[in-house]
């Protein structure tokens, strides 16, 4: 699929990734870009369309998709971290992280894949992460939503496949954005993530690992649990470490 003259969509597009999805956008040619957020006066990216849109609302996931018919590339961004564990954690705060990060960008899909087919097929970019892959305490939640997310994308790419919709999945460390400010350690450019992803959609990529950190996590699923857990526990350690 080629960005330039493509219609996007981007969700949760007020900061941070998002913001930088719908600029790069614009910069490399998108005739249209959609800026999602729930509070849509608090985009302030100059030459996008600027849409009211909460991913948990199916009221306003099904207005946003009505407001926007000529959309070929939905970039599903939006998402939350709570800090909340499984076990102990706030049953009520996993309920809706899971919610936001995979049923959210679920949501999207199902209600733009109509339009997706309609305007030549398009593309999906689930935005995910290395956390699709392994926990951590403090952050269990997260692993749990971002797995799912990551099954929901390989099942939506088999599905959307008949209508030529591209589904591509893209994983990363970590960005440096709001969500990553107390981590003190080497961060991608959320731009350089942009770009990672819209490369990955004009190759017609599955999958895009946006950084040495999720290629590194990837390159360890082969091993048994208790091995790759031990890996995780040595790469966060040298991580957190400096």
């Amino acid at each position: 699929m080629d960005i330039t003259n493509s219609v996007a969509l981007v969700t949760g597009a007020n900061r941070g990734l998002g913001r930088a999805f719908a600029q790069r956008l614009l910069e490399r040619g998108a005739s249209k870009v959609y800026a999602t957020a729930r509070r849509p006066e608090t985009v302030d990216l100059p030459g996008v369309e600027a849409l009211a849109l909460d991913v948990t609302d199916p009221a306003s996931v099904r207005a946003a998709a009505q407001a926007a018919p000529d959309v070929s590339l939905l970039v599903n961004n939006a998402g939350i971290q709570t800090g909340t564990g499984l076990v102990t954690g706030s049953l009520e705060a996993v309920r809706h992280e899971l919610e936001t990060n995979m049923f959210g960008s679920l949501a999207m899909i199902r209600e733009l894949a109509p339009a997706l087919a309609a305007n030549g097929g398009g593309a999906v970019v689930n935005v995910l992460s290395a956390m699709s892959w392994f926990g951590v305490n403090g952050a269990n939640s997260y692993h749990m939503t971002k797995a799912a997310a990551w099954a929901m994308t390989n099942g939506v790419r088999l599905e959307l496949a008949g209508q030529g919709t591209l589904v591509t999945a893209v994983h990363l460390g970590l960005a440096d954005t709001d969500m990553s400010a107390g981590w003190a350690v080497d961060k991608l450019a959320p731009s350089d993530l942009a770009d990672a992803a819209l490369d990955g959609v004009e190759k017609g990529a599955a999958e895009v690992l946006a950084d040495q950190w999720s290629r590194d996590v990837k390159s360890r699923l082969p091993l048994a649990p208790e091995e790759f857990n031990a890996a995780m526990d040595r790469a966060l350690a040298a991580l957190t470490a400096g």
